[in-house]
């Protein structure tokens, strides 16, 4: 079993090689937050029995993310904001980055930088 936020989990534990910091189903390189977001979603969304079968895992593993997750544990949070981070530098410093879209949002990150920029110190 592995330890994290001071539980034991039997189905989680960190992705190998992985630099996120938040758990993972042990040996399938599925995210918990995955498995928690098919639960959570507003549209459709799914239980525990329907995602163990869509994703092939033990429902056990299923509820273990789901409460791992209900936890609000910082690593997912930290993860997402470095996610978010390498995306905002790509786009606003890779030229050959591009999906559908990417010139308006390009725009309002700039203009976000400026008014930051233009923002009177705290």
């Amino acid at each position: 079993m592995d330890t994290q936020n001071g539980q034991n989990w039997k189905y989680l534990a960190l992705k190998p090689g992985s630099s996120y910091k938040q758990l993972f189903i042990k040996g399938r390189g599925i995210a918990a937050r995955t498995l928690y977001g098919a639960y959570m979603r507003e549209e459709a969304p799914q239980t525990p029995e329907e995602i163990a079968k869509d994703w092939d895992v033990p429902l056990a593993a299923v509820k273990e993310a789901i409460a791992y997750c209900q936890t609000d544990p910082p690593e997912i949070r930290e993860d997402w904001e470095e996610e978010e981070a390498l995306e905002r530098s790509r786009i606003l410093n890779d030229p050959k980055y591009y999906f559908p879209g990417i010139e308006t949002v390009r725009a309002e990150l700039l203009a976000e930088q400026e008014a930051k920029k233009s923002a009177p110190p705290c």
